[in-house]
């Protein structure tokens, strides 16, 4: 599958889940996303301008700058262009044999991990403020330190498990999301 027939399929299968997809049909149409969004930020820069904001802090002798674009090119065809590229991972998981749900491993490995953060800071605050229990809390924050390291892990190992899957090759014979996308007729 070419380039253009990437791009082609994928706006053609624009809200298609079902099915599979070839490496070279999620890979094209990523880097038609990668190039379109710098393509669309060069334009916005160039028609609506940047803010540049610097701040210096005497304190630490430091200074940050923030550029923020102006134009809505770039978050337009973000929003266009969403839906498609969720759909070919997710027909692109088909086609390694796994669900398309494995797609929000990572998304669901954060929200895990910030819901058991947001749980373990209030226990911890709840006990060792209001009920005078600093035994327990201690005991609590340790028990979470020992649950967050592994959950970090996780964390930080589930997009580069996601790209990996992304990268294995099709499955040779049908699956039970259909025939392989290098032999069927496109």
């Amino acid at each position: 599958m070419s380039f253009t027939q990437s791009i082609k399929t994928c706006f053609q299968k624009y809200v298609t889940f079902s099915g599979r997809a070839s490496r070279p049909e999620y890979w094209y149409f990523f880097l038609f996303i990668i190039l379109g969004n710098i393509v669309t930020t060069v334009l916005d820069v160039t028609f609506f301008g940047v803010d540049l904001t610097i701040t210096t802090d005497d304190a630490s002798h430091t200074t940050t700058t923030e550029v923020h674009d102006n134009g809505p090119l770039g978050r337009l065809f973000s929003l266009a262009t969403m839906i498609p590229l969720l759909a070919v991972g997710w027909r692109r998981m088909h086609d390694s044999g796994r669900s398309g749900l494995y797609l929000f491993f990572p998304l669901i490995a954060m929200i895990g991990i910030g819901l058991f953060l947001s749980f373990s800071a209030g226990t911890i605050a709840f006990t060792g403020g209001t009920l005078g229990l600093g035994g327990l809390a201690t005991a609590l924050g340790a028990v979470s330190l020992a649950i967050l390291f592994p959950a970090l892990v996780i964390g930080i190992f589930a997009p580069l498990l996601v790209i990996w899957w992304l990268t294995r090759p099709s499955d040779p014979n049908p699956n039970t999301y259909g025939p392989n996308p290098n032999e069927a007729p496109q």
